[in-house]
């Protein structure tokens, strides 16, 4: 595709040196809360804790869920999310944990996590969570 489009009627066929999209985004804003959550002269793990802190907890979780603690694991997972939920409200920058405004994040984060968190409590075998509406709902669907 080249960089040049082709006029119509009204320009009389004229080639033009504009592009309406740009291949490369030149000035995006960074969203509210997304500068650094430590000085600039500290060393970068320091600068990005929230995420690093939230991403490690999720590994954990992870790993737990890899090594057949399902229901643990899970949870882990989805207490990291709302810890992330809660530290995009608390704190006024969080580096990269923030990814877009304030409150679509929070919203984002909790919701996910939230519901990662009751799903792995109504997990099979042995729920520790039972919703006795929801059995109900399955059964009227699959008739």
């Amino acid at each position: 595709m080249s960089a040049e489009v082709t006029g119509g009627a009204e320009d009389g066929g004229k080639k033009r040196g504009t592009r309406r999209f740009p291949l490369w985004t030149r000035d995006t804003a960074r969203p509210e809360g997304g500068g650094r959550a430590a000085a600039g002269d500290a060393p970068a793990p320091a600068r990005q804790w929230p995420l690093i802190a939230v991403l490690s907890t999720v590994g954990l979780g992870l790993l737990l869920t890899a090594f057949d603690l399902f229901r643990a694991g899970t949870i882990l997972v989805g207490v990291a999310l709302l810890c992330a939920a809660v530290l995009r409200w608390v704190l006024p920058s969080v580096g990269m944990l923030a990814v877009r405004s304030r409150f679509t994040d929070m919203i984002t984060y909790g919701v996910l996590g939230a519901a990662i968190v009751l799903l792995a409590m109504m997990a099979q075998p042995n729920p520790w969570l039972h919703i006795p509406f929801l059995q109900d709902t399955l059964h009227f669907t699959v008739r």
